[in-house]
């Protein structure tokens, strides 16, 4: 595991087990939190541990379900967009009406699948997790790149333009390689900066 990112009260960490990308956000009021599921092994749940007991883990899309079925047996609950598709065994079914604590809550994305959706922290200097609505382009910074297997790219551009809108400082996708992708601080400037491009 490799920290990427720390706060005063909240750590993110890339965990190995990609693609796509596996975090793990470490935060005082939630506890731990997976985003994406890496394959379960006892040496990866361990190392887990170290940081934090894992409580949840996040799905931003269907794309990053593997393994859920051992991961739940150790007591996380797998979180999951109320508009995905094929993923039957989650335990809770989120949207833009629920939080996770009161600086994290949740952000839908639809485009890439059906139900795609991004994890917020909402206090500053502020982050998302947006799974596959972005990936790391050439500028190497999270960017909107066309899919063959897009759910609706028109949806992916709309949202990808509101989250111009929104405060942050970091973003992270489901394409991460360490040492090589930027996602912060600047992210925001750089997304609107993309924007900008998509629409000119």
């Amino acid at each position: 595991m490799d920290l990427l990112l720390e706060w005063p009260n909240r750590e993110v960490w890339l965990v190995e087990g990609g693609p796509p990308a596996v975090y793990y956000l470490v935060d005082r009021a939630a506890g731990g939190v997976l985003i994406n599921a890496p394959p379960f092994s006892r040496t990866t749940h361990e190392a887990l541990c170290r940081h934090a007991e894992p409580r949840y883990l996040f799905l931003p899309s269907r794309l990053g379900a593997q393994s859920l079925a051992p991961w739940q047996a150790a007591g996380v609950r797998v979180l999951v967009s109320a508009q995905e598709e094929g993923v039957a065994d989650a335990d809770l079914r989120v949207g833009a009406e629920h939080k996770l604590t009161r600086t994290i809550d949740f952000l839908p994305l639809p485009g890439r699948t059906r139900g795609t959706c991004a994890l917020r922290l909402k206090n500053l200097p502020g982050a998302l997790f947006v799974g596959p609505a972005l990936a790391f382009g050439d500028s190497e910074w999270p960017e909107l790149i066309p899919a063959p297997d897009d759910y609706s790219y028109e949806s992916r551009l709309i949202g990808t333009v509101g989250l111009g809108n929104e405060i942050f400082e970091y973003l992270f996708t489901d394409t991460f390689v360490l040492n090589h992708s930027r996602f912060g601080p600047g992210a925001r400037d750089a997304l609107r900066a993309h924007i900008e491009q998509l629409l000119a």
